[in-house]
């Protein structure tokens, strides 16, 4: 009966990982990730993108039987119905799997042209279809995700500095929306804080180790985070009529705020400082 009431109560870990070279520092973060949660009694799940030749370009090939109109391939339409069906390819039938298992989800990657690499974006391309991800009746607070969190944990090229509101790259929470908001709190996900390792190519050893340590230390208490704070979809009006914009008695509201309401609902006003980084404190 323990045994069982184990099995049951366990919760799973999803890791989305995309590098190529297992002697990376995205290999030891992935491994860290994997040790911290299994210590905790985790399952971890680890999907190695590369390693499993996956496919991220979105074809026709990712769906099994007739199209329904071979005359104008609509991915998006075509991979719902099939999906309806049970008709989607087995690479991505298998994703969709391990992801429904998981509670919480890490991708893993080093930061390429200030986004994903594409091999990650043909996973969201091609696992989060419509129907099984969202539908125009759930998405953002009510997103078929929303018992799920997520995390962004990257490695990038340049140093903190360079994505500073002042630096050469700029504000880093301008690079995150994107992905953040655009992605992960639109299929519902409470999106946690991103793990950033900066620079890791030209860090010395010890503190490269230490950033690891920092991680694993974090992902011990990772399912008593707060997510990062976004606008809630009751500020919108959410009818053509409206254009799904803010009700203008939220605009009143926040008109005599000094920031505004999210990295991207700015409102004209200067972005709330780390509102893609950092959760808001209570």
């Amino acid at each position: 009966m323990g045994e069982k009431f184990i099995l049951l109560s366990q919760k799973t870990a999803l890791i989305v990982y995309g590098h190529q070279s297992p002697a990376s520092f995205n290999a030891a973060a992935r491994d860290v990730a994997v040790q911290a949660l299994t210590k905790q009694g985790y399952k971890v799940l680890v999907s190695d993108l590369y390693a499993m030749n996956f496919k991220a370009s979105a074809t026709a090939e990712d769906i099994k039987g007739d199209l329904k109109n071979p005359e104008h391939f609509i991915y998006n339409d075509e991979m719902m119905a099939a999906w309806q069906d049970g008709r989607l390819s087995d690479d991505i039938a298998e994703e969709q799997h391990k992801l429904e298992q998981a509670e919480l989800v890490i991708f893993q990657f080093p930061l390429y042209w200030f986004s994903i690499p594409a091999i990650i974006k043909g996973w969201i391309d091609r696992v989060l279809t419509q129907g099984f991800a969202f539908t125009m009746q759930k998405m953002y607070d009510n997103g078929i995700f929303k018992d799920k969190k997520a995390i962004l944990s990257l490695t990038t090229g340049g140093t903190e500095s360079m994505f500073k509101p002042d630096g050469v790259h700029g504000d880093v929470n301008v690079l995150l929306w994107p992905l953040q908001n655009g992605v992960l709190r639109f299929c519902g996900f409470q999106v946690l804080a991103p793990q950033i390792f900066w620079c890791p190519a030209h860090t010395p050893p010890d503190a490269r180790n230490a950033m690891l340590e920092a991680w694993r230390e974090r992902l011990n208490g990772v399912f008593a985070e707060k997510p990062l704070s976004f606008a809630p979809t009751e500020y919108f009006d959410l009818t053509f009529q409206g254009g799904f914009c803010l009700r203008p008695e939220v605009k009143e509201k926040f008109a005599s705020e000094s920031y505004g309401i999210t990295t991207a609902q700015h409102l004209g006003k200067p972005l709330p400082p780390d509102n893609q980084t950092k959760a808001k404190q209570s």
